[in-house]
C-alpha cells in the first residue's frame, strides 16, 4: 500500500490486539486504525460496504501447526471443529457486509482440514450470492515465491502443507464481490 489508504485492525478479543502496536511500529506502517471492541458494540459498524479488501485471519483448529506443536492435536476437544466452523461462518458473514461492490475478502487459516478451508468458503458462497473465487497477486502459481510446484490448488484457494512446502499448513482464498 506504500502507506497510502487506510487499514482498520480489529478482533473481538481485545487481548489479541495488544501486540499490534509494536508490530506496526517495527513495520513502519502508518494509516492504521486499531479498533478495540467496547462491550457488545461492533467496532467497525461505520465501515459497512466501504472496504476494498477484508483480511479474515480465521480462528481455526490450528491443524496446520501440528508439525511444530504435535501435542496441540491432543488438546483438541470433541466439538472443537464445529465451534470453529460456526465462528468462521459468522466472521465471513461479517466480512461480507464490510466489503464494497468489486471488493474482496481474503480468507486465511492455519489449518489443513477441508471443513475449515474450502468447506467454509463453499458454505459462504451458498449464503452470499454475488461472490466468487478470484485469483490474486501471490496466489497464481507463477507469483508464489518459488512454492508454485508445492502448493495445491483447491476448489476455492490454495493449500500449503509442511509435507509439500516445508511451511506450516496454511490455506488462502480470495472471495471477490461482483
Amino acid at each position: 500500500m506504500g502507506n497510502k489508504g487506510q487499514i482498520h485492525a480489529t478482533d473481538l478479543d481485545a487481548r489479541r490486539l495488544a501486540p499490534i502496536h509494536a508490530r506496526l511500529s517495527r513495520a513502519g506502517a502508518r494509516h492504521v486504525q486499531v479498533r478495540t471492541p467496547r462491550g457488545r458494540a461492533d467496532p467497525v459498524a461505520d465501515l459497512d460496504g466501504t472496504a476494498d479488501c477484508v483480511l479474515v485471519d480465521a480462528p481455526c483448529t490450528g491443524s496446520g501447526t501440528w508439525r511444530r506443536n504435535p501435542d496441540s492435536k491432543w488438546r483438541l476437544r470433541p466439538g472443537s471443529l464445529e465451534v470453529r466452523r460456526k465462528e468462521q461462518d459468522a466472521i465471513l458473514d461479517r466480512a461480507a457486509r464490510l466489503v464494497r461492490p468489486s471488493g474482496r475478502i481474503v480468507y486465511v487459516t492455519c489449518s489443513v482440514l477441508p471443513e475449515e478451508n474450502d468447506g467454509a468458503v463453499e458454505r459462504f458462497f451458498d449464503k452470499h450470492q454475488g461472490f466468487s473465487p478470484k485469483p490474486g497477486p501471490g496466489l497464481s502459481p507463477e507469483l508464489s515465491l518459488g512454492l508454485s510446484g508445492a502448493m495445491r490448488r483447491s476448489f476455492c484457494g490454495i493449500q500449503m502443507s509442511p509435507w509439500s512446502t516445508g511451511t506450516d499448513g496454511f490455506y488462502v482464498a480470495i472471495l471477490g464481490r461482483e
